[in-house]
């Protein structure tokens, strides 16, 4: 097989596909999320009442200790927050929230989305062996890019007509990025 520009683009295309799809289209689900959580759906909601009244003040490390076994919740916390009279805990699969005044909430648990929860866990994975492979994969990206500026000839070609797509897709996420954030 000859190594021409043409190869390299179809062969780091054909070999990157799957990955090229997972991405695009978990990448289009998370820039939606504020809408709808693309790794996590609902699973069950039960309504609860506090025992005994809560003050704001008296919500510390010990009190959620207790107040996660005394709800059965199996999970671990990762953030809460007392906003006016409202607390909020966030668990690695539960959601809770109390009205510290009336006692009455609502524990939410949710569940992975399947498929759609793990292609988006790609885009935030810390596993060591996954950002290799992400780079090799970014280094393919940029590969496929350059050679396909290379495949075209005559009217077509880059020289010709394909730079102006090139700066007109480069300036349009700047446009983004400097004036709109």
């Amino acid at each position: 097989m000859k190594l021409t520009a043409r190869n390299i683009h179809r062969d780091f295309a054909y070999f990157y596909l799957g990955l090229i799809i997972s991405f695009s289209l978990s990448g289009i689900f998370l820039n939606h999320r504020r809408t709808w959580h693309p790794m996590r759906y609902q699973y069950a909601s039960q309504e609860i009442s506090l025992p005994s009244p809560v003050t704001a003040e008296q919500v510390d490390d010990a009190y959620l200790k207790d107040f996660t076994e005394e709800f059965q919740i199996d999970d671990q916390i990762r953030r809460y927050a007392v906003d006016g009279d409202v607390l909020r805990v966030t668990y690695a699969d539960h959601e809770v929230e109390v009205d510290l005044t009336s006692g009455k909430g609502k524990i939410g648990e949710y569940r992975q989305t399947p498929l759609l929860g793990q292609m988006t866990e790609l885009h935030v994975t810390t596993n060591n062996w996954w950002i290799y492979y992400s780079d090799i994969f970014g280094l393919a990206m940029l590969t496929i890019a350059i050679t396909g500026m290379f495949i075209s000839k005559g009217k077509m070609s880059f020289r010709s007509r394909g730079w102006k797509l090139a700066v007109a897709g480069v300036l349009f996420p700047l446009v983004f990025l400097l004036l709109l954030s």
